[in-house]
């Protein structure tokens, strides 16, 4: 009898440690990458709609937590079909030679509850570089499902020289080297 309540006794504490850390698919239709980079004087910005991934959370320990996300290069719109297949070209992101961005994080330091900064490999046309974003947990909640989601916020400048880009270094180059970069993620809990 006494190693059956030790037994149900561990059970429930093992159900209680993990009961805190959740995993989240990344929504690719309610998530995106957004970006703005300078154009001739001003600024040009799109997005790229197929970002997935996975996000685990470690309600009890934000140091414990990861994310692993790619973007898909041919889903970049700036509202303009032409613009979108140039970007796509080798000159600018290739997408026939490099379809997918991706980040990898290592680490994770909170700097309260709901906001800390992600340290990660960031690969981006074959280059890759250890980079730290700033984020923001938005919040979690019931959807109208029946499930449970997951809300991030998180942006960074990139150099695009950094990832082996030229396009910067002609003479007039009517586009910038830094690229910003604003993440509005939404995820699903995993079943």
């Amino acid at each position: 009898m006494k190693k059956l309540f030790l037994a149900l006794g561990l059970v429930a504490f093992t159900s209680l440690a993990s009961a805190e850390v959740e995993q989240y698919t990344i929504d690719s239709k309610h998530s995106f990458a957004n970006f703005s980079v300078r154009h001739v004087v001003a600024k040009t910005s799109g997005s790229f709609s197929d970002v997935t991934g996975m996000i685990k959370i470690d309600h009890d320990n934000l140091a414990n937590s990861s994310v692993h996300a790619t973007i898909k290069v041919a889903s970049v719109n700036t509202n303009l079909a032409k613009r979108d297949e140039h970007i796509q070209k080798p000159e600018y992101l290739d997408a026939l030679n490099f379809g997918e961005i991706t980040f990898v994080s290592k680490k994770i330091v909170a700097k309260s509850a709901t906001q800390g900064l992600m340290t990660g490999d960031f690969t981006m046309h074959g280059v890759t570089k250890t980079i730290i974003i700033p984020f923001e947990i938005l919040g979690f909640g019931a959807d109208p499902w029946g499930g449970k989601r997951s809300g991030f916020e998180a942006a960074t400048v990139i150099k695009a020289s950094d990832y082996g880009f030229a396009w910067m270094k002609k003479a007039n180059a009517p586009v910038g080297d830094d690229i910003e970069v604003t993440l509005l993620i939404e995820g699903i809990k995993a079943k």
